[in-house]
């Protein structure tokens, strides 16, 4: 009989390896394949060390914690929703840094301990999610020059 957590270790590990080689699909089939170096080896590690990870959760070898509670999976729950939203349809819909944007204002509102009574609280938050994407797009944009989704504003 398979224990709860080495079960939670197989469908999660089954679950980001089959997200991994999806990824790594698309970005070996999508064109230009020059605007696609980037996320190709990105996607390409990824997959395999997912892969790595589900092998070893089904060989019984994962020997981390003890599995996740139902309560931190409902903490986490709205978490992934967001997520799920800015990888499936908001990237896409609006483009790469507005989506980018809103999803970590959305993350870091939900899980910022910090009081949402207070304004300076909020001021924060925006000002974290303006660096961020700030970061992220002198980065991808700037230095590595990756082809971003590009939509309804940038």
């Amino acid at each position: 009989m398979t224990s709860l957590p080495r079960s939670q270790h197989i469908i999660a590990s089954g679950l980001i390896a089959a997200v991994g080689v999806s990824i790594a699909y698309i970005s070996y089939t999508q064109e230009p394949a020059e605007a696609y170096v980037f996320p190709r080896l990105i996607s390409a590690v990824f997959a395999v060390l997912a892969i790595w990870t589900f092998v070893k959760a089904i060989l019984g070898r994962t020997k981390v914690g003890n599995g996740i509670s139902g309560d931190a999976m409902l903490k986490m729950a709205p978490g992934l929703v967001v997520t799920l939203a800015y990888v499936f349809w908001a990237a896409k819909a609006l483009g790469f840094y507005t989506a980018t944007t809103v999803a970590f204002f959305l993350l870091l509102s939900l899980y910022d301990p910090a009081p949402h009574t207070q304004l300076k609280t909020w001021a924060k938050r925006i000002a974290i999610t303006a660096g961020f994407v700030l970061v992220m797009y002198g980065l991808f944009a700037q230095l590595l020059n990756v082809f971003t989704p590009r939509e309804i504003l940038f």
